[in-house]
């Protein structure tokens, strides 16, 4: 198959460096993902002592409060970009003038974003008949204008796969945000402590952006080919709004008709079961959609990048959801603690829509990056309406009924799903089944050895401690089958070869030994 044409920025660039050589270009992914995955797994750690001790530190009606605005102004969020970092790292070539343009466009529409979140505060505030709410929503606006003024910069350092640097920056803005808002919340400051926790670490974001990819806009002007850019973001920003509906409905209706504090023990649960899948979509996808972007004239080579990434992706999502559906009370127990036992049924109902998620999810990289964005757009559409089928059928039930409607169309959608994404690509059914089988089978055993040992475990105290028992039985019956029953070491052992392990341990080693 002819080689993919090598993405570049022209001589209008005033980038510090240019994006990585073909012969660079697997070094450079495979690095990356170790350092994306590591650096999801600190962000993991930190998102969750977060929840732990904002969980401790604050009540229920604080975190449906901030979550009302929040299921609203999200949705102005995914405008703030409107798609155009996504061209950056997918166009082969990029100008600076281009790319001038693109930021000039970012930062207006989140000056306008913000102008509008000032503006729909009272009516927003009226909806929920909540008055507090009107500040929420101003101030969490103000973010818009920070996100706007960083887009570009975070795309360039994307497109040269400088994960290192955006990891570092990641880390150290969410770093900010769980101090300040662990601060506020210890002096009493109640919700106002989950706004700064949106607000800190975006305007740290955007400072840090700013000094890491070394590069200031020009003044903007127009320029041929702007249109077929814009049509490119416009379709992407298309998508992400239908998928942002589709998962925030559910969170607007029962803020409407069941209120903030049953909002709030939803939203904990909901976010608890998703925040492991959602980290590691973060750190496979932010490595897999520049480097399958750079092979998308490639099919051998794109069929090859998009099956390993996903079948590493799903060899961790299906026992993480599995545990969860497993362990949930215990699970809520140990880290929400007790007045939280009611998000226990909601955690554990929406873990097969997390593993559904899982399983749909990782096509979009692939869509993306070949820029079939029209599709995806009409594959988010179908699912997003099952979606709120679902939500709608199960809304006089509250909570757990809304969970639960969202888990079934979820797992409706996954077949579907999976032959559209794929249609196009060398990449068949067989795939794709092959990918999900191995730890699919191997989860339902472990699932199996756990729920045999039930009666047993239900002895022992404290939570924590039975927490850690069934977490290690569970994960090593899981990984015994995986590894060995099922013959998937070589595959797996290849895989951490490839993501760069071996690569970055041996000249430690030999350093060392030096």
């Amino acid at each position: 198959m002819p080689a993919s044409p090598q993405p570049h920025f022209s001589r209008e660039d005033a980038s510090d460096g240019s994006d990585p050589a073909p012969n660079d270009l697997k070094q450079r992914t495979v690095h990356g993902g170790l350092v994306a995955v590591c650096t999801q797994a600190v962000k993991f750690v930190l998102r969750t002592a977060s929840l732990v001790i904002l969980a401790r530190l604050l009540n229920p009606e604080d975190f449906g409060l901030v979550g009302m605005v929040i299921a609203v102004t999200g949705f102005f969020n995914l405008f703030k970009e409107v798609g155009l970092p996504a061209v950056t790292v997918q166009r082969t070539s990029i100008t600076q003038a281009q790319l001038s343009m693109l930021f000039w466009i970012n930062l207006g529409v989140g000056a306008v974003l913000t102008i509008v979140c000032a503006a729909l505060a009272p009516m927003l505030a009226a909806f929920y008949r909540e008055p507090r709410l009107t500040w929420i929503a101003v101030i969490l606006g103000v973010g818009f204008v920070f996100g706007g003024a960083c887009a570009q910069h975070y795309a360039i350092l994307q497109r040269r796969l400088r994960f290192v640097m955006l990891s570092t920056l990641e880390i150290t803005s969410l770093v900010l945000g769980l101090a300040t808002s662990v601060g506020m919340a210890a002096a009493g400051q109640g919700y106002w402590a989950l706004v700064a926790s949106a607000i800190a670490p975006q305007a740290a974001s955007a400072v840090g952006l700013w000094l890491a990819s070394g590069w200031v806009p020009g003044m903007p002007r127009r320029l041929p080919g702007t249109r077929s850019m814009l049509r490119f973001g416009g379709t992407a920003t298309l998508n992400l709004m239908v998928m942002y509906i589709g998962r925030s409905v559910d969170k607007i209706l029962l803020g409407r008709f069941w209120g903030a504090e049953t909002l709030g023990i939803y939203g904990r649960g909901a976010q608890l079961i998703t925040l492991p899948t959602e980290n590691l979509n973060d750190a496979i996808g932010v490595v897999a959609f520049p480097a399958l972007a750079r092979v998308q004239n490639d099919p051998q080579r794109l069929r090859s990048y998009f099956l390993k990434g996903y079948s590493l992706f799903l060899s961790v999502v299906m026992p993480i959801t599995m545990a969860g559906a497993l362990l949930a009370e215990d699970i809520i127990l140990v880290f929400l603690g007790p007045k939280w036992h009611d998000v226990a049924p909601v955690f554990r109902l929406m873990a097969p829509a997390a593993a559904a998620w899982g399983l749909i999810h990782p096509f979009g990289w692939l869509l993306w990056a070949t820029g079939r964005v029209g599709r995806n757009l009409k594959i988010a559409l179908v699912v997003a309406s099952v979606a709120l089928v679902g939500y709608a059928a199960g809304l006089a039930y509250g909570p757990r009924g809304v969970a639960g409607g969202y888990a079934i169309a979820m797992v409706l959608m996954i077949a579907p799903v999976v032959r559209w994404s794929k249609h196009g690509t060398l990449i068949t059914t067989r795939d794709a089944l092959q990918a999900m089988m191995h730890p699919f089978v191997s989860v339902l055993i472990g699932a199996v050895a756990t729920l045999g040992a039930h009666n047993h475990l239900a002895k022992v105290e404290p939570a924590l401690l039975r927490l850690a028992m069934a977490t290690v039985l569970f994960f090593g019956v899981y990984l015994l089958i995986l590894l060995f029953v099922m013959r998937q070491k070589p595959v797996y052992v290849s895989l951490l070869r490839d993501f760069g392990f071996w690569s970055v341990a041996r000249p430690e080693m030999q350093r060392t030994k030096g």
